[in-house]
C-alpha cells in the first residue's frame, strides 16, 4: 500500500466505524469495531470476529491490526481523518488537529456530552498508536456556520454565560456532500433546496444558493424531527415538568433513547421495522414521522422564500419511498417541483476535506 491512504474514523459510544480511501478518494476497505466497553466484534469486509473490547483505544488497536493483516501499516497512511459532531462557535472549518484543536474540541464537551468525548479517545488512541500521523477532524456544526443569526438565536437574554446557547444544526458533513453530488442528477444545485437527511437522527436543512439558512436540529441533536429514539420538537415547559417529575437522568434517558419511532410504536425504532408491521401504533409512528417532516418542511421552504427542489438522503430518505411519497404528498400544496434521491456521502466528504488540508 502506499503512503497515499486517508483513513476515515467515525467514532461512537459503542461502536467505532472506519472507511479506508485511496489518492482517487475512492473507498477501498471498511472496518468496524462494535461492543466496544466489553466483548465486541471487529468486522473487516464480510469478515467479522470476537475481540475483547473495553474501551476506545482497544477498538482502535484491534482496527489498525486488522488493516495491518490487509498489508495496511497504520503509520503508512497518510493520515486519520475524524468526524466530530460539535466544533461550537470557534471550530466552523475542517482543520488539521493540533494541541490547541484537540483542546477546542474537548471545551465543546459540554454542548455535545454524549459525543465529543468518544471523538477525543479516537484522536487520542490514534495519537497513542501512530504519533506521527496527521490528523484532521471534519465538524457537523461546520456547514450550517452559515445560519443569520436571527435563524440561530434563541429569545434569552444578552449575558454572558448564555451565548453558547444557540441553533448550531447537525448532519452538516452529510448536507456538504449532498451539495456536492446534487449537481450530477439535476444539473445544477437548485437555488432554494429543501434537504432531508432522514435516519436514526433525522434533520432538514434549507440550503440557499448552496448555503445553510436554517435547520430543524437546534442546540443538540435532539430537537426537530421525531427521530428513531429521539423526542424531536417538545415544549421546554414539557422537559421541565419531566425534570422535576423524573429527575434529570431519566429524563435525559427518555428523551434521548426511548422517545421517537420507538417511543411511539412501543415495537421498535427501525423504519424497516415499522414498516413491515401492519399495526395501529406503528402506523402512527410512520405517519407521525411524515407529519413532522412536512410540517417542519414548510418553516425551511419559509426560510429560503420558496422552494426549486427537494432532495433526500440518509438510511431513510434513500431505502424509503413510501416515506418520501408521504412527505412530498404533504408538501404538494406548493406545486410542481422536482426532488432527487443522493446517496449520503458522509465518509467520503470527511476523506475530502482532509485531503484538501493535506494539500494546502
Amino acid at each position: 500500500m502506499q503512503d497515499s491512504h486517508i483513513l476515515v474514523i467515525n467514532a461512537g459510544s459503542s461502536s467505532i466505524k472506519t472507511a479506508l480511501f485511496d489518492d482517487h478518494l475512492t473507498e477501498v476497505l471498511r472496518v468496524e469495531a462494535t461492543g466496544v466497553g466489553g466483548t465486541g466484534t471487529v468486522k473487516i469486509g464480510s469478515t467479522t470476529r470476537t475481540a475483547d473490547l473495553p474501551d476506545n483505544a482497544a477498538a482502535l488497536a484491534a482496527i489498525f491490526g486488522a488493516l495491518s493483516q490487509q498489508g495496511i501499516a497504520v503509520t503508512s497512511l497518510r493520515a486519520a481523518a475524524h468526524r466530530v459532531v460539535h466544533g461550537g462557535i470557534t471550530l466552523t472549518a475542517p482543520c488539521r488537529i493540533t494541541p490547541a484543536i484537540r483542546q477546542a474540541i474537548a471545551d465543546c464537551i459540554p454542548l455535545a456530552p454524549l459525543h465529543n468525548p468518544h471523538h477525543l479517545a479516537a484522536i487520542d488512541a490514534v495519537a497513542a498508536l501512530a504519533p506521527d500521523l496527521p490528523q484532521c477532524a471534519s465538524f457537523d456544526t461546520a456547514f450550517h456556520a452559515t445560519i443569520p443569526d436571527i435563524a440561530r438565536r434563541y429569545a434569552l437574554p444578552d449575558r454572558a454565560d448564555l451565548t453558547d446557547l444557540k441553533r448550531y444544526g447537525f448532519h452538516g458533513t452529510s448536507y456538504a456532500a449532498l451539495v456536492r453530488a446534487l449537481p450530477q442528477q439535476s444539473g445544477t444545485l437548485p437555488k432554494r433546496l429543501l434537504a432531508c437527511h432522514l435516519g436514526n437522527g433525522a434533520s432538514l436543512c434549507a440550503i440557499l444558493d448552496g448555503q445553510s439558512v436554517a435547520t430543524t436540529m437546534g442546540y443538540s441533536p435532539l430537537s426537530g424531527l421525531t427521530m428513531g429514539t429521539r423526542v424531536g420538537e417538545i415544549d421546554a415547559g414539557a422537559v421541565l415538568r419531566l425534570v422535576r417529575q423524573l429527575g434529570l437522568d431519566e429524563t435525559e434517558t427518555l428523551l434521548h433513547h426511548q422517545s421517537g419511532l420507538l417511543g411511539l410504536s412501543g415495537i421498535s425504532s427501525d423504519m424497516r421495522s415499522l414498516e413491515n408491521r401492519d399495526t395501529p401504533k406503528a402506523r402512527f409512528a410512520i405517519d407521525h414521522f411524515c407529519y413532522w417532516a412536512a410540517r417542519q418542511a414548510g418553516s425551511m421552504i419559509a426560510a429560503m422564500g420558496g422552494l426549486d427542489a427537494v432532495a433526500f438522503t440518509g438510511g431513510i430518505g434513500e431505502n424509503s419511498a413510501r416515506i418520501r411519497n408521504g412527505i412530498l404528498d404533504k408538501l404538494s400544496w406548493m406545486g410542481n417541483f422536482p426532488s432527487y434521491t443522493v446517496a449520503a456521502q458522509e465518509e467520503i466528504q470527511i476523506a475530502r476535506e482532509a485531503s484538501a488540508l493535506l494539500n494546502a
